[in-house]
């Protein structure tokens, strides 16, 4: 695992009305930092959205409809797991919330049959003027890692 990257399994609580599953708490010590807003993004079928990074900001990613292929690789030079990559499948079918940390590179692809829905609970504002966000080529890199489906 990628340091300082952090997984929960998400409990998800069925009734006859319908489902309830908490993402983040406010009093979970070990996930929450701070709160800087709550966001939702969207990838079609096949869509990869990768790479990017941040030098502030935390996200905490939860698929709360679809399926996604997310990667994070690590390019931190001070970090002990410089070079690693990470994989996670989440989704309808494995509701976890993923947490990663400022300098980790991540991206994912919608791997369900229709739209899959993100939503990010970043540690900071989004900041229109000057975004923390720093992106890297999909495909052409030094990241060594394939958006290809793996057969067999």
């Amino acid at each position: 695992m990628i340091d300082g990257v952090k997984l929960k399994r998400l409990r998800v609580i069925p009734d006859e009305r319908g489902r309830l599953a908490e993402i983040l708490r406010s009093d979970e010590q070990e996930f929450f930092i701070k709160f800087g807003q709550v966001y939702i993004t969207t990838a079609y079928p096949g869509v990869v959205k990768a790479w990017h990074y941040h030098k502030k900001q935390y996200d905490n990613f939860a698929c709360i409809h679809g399926m996604m292929k997310v990667a994070l690789y690590d390019a931190r030079d001070e970090s002990p797991t410089k070079g690693e990559v990470n994989e996670f499948f989440v989704g309808e079918h494995n509701p976890m919330l993923i947490q990663i940390p400022p300098g980790v590179m991540h991206g994912f692809k919608c791997i369900s049959e229709y739209e899959a829905i993100v939503v990010n609970i970043p540690t900071e504002v989004y900041n229109y003027d000057e975004p923390d966000e720093f992106r890297v080529d999909p495909f052409d890199n030094e990241i060594p890692y394939d958006w290809a489906i793996k057969q067999g």
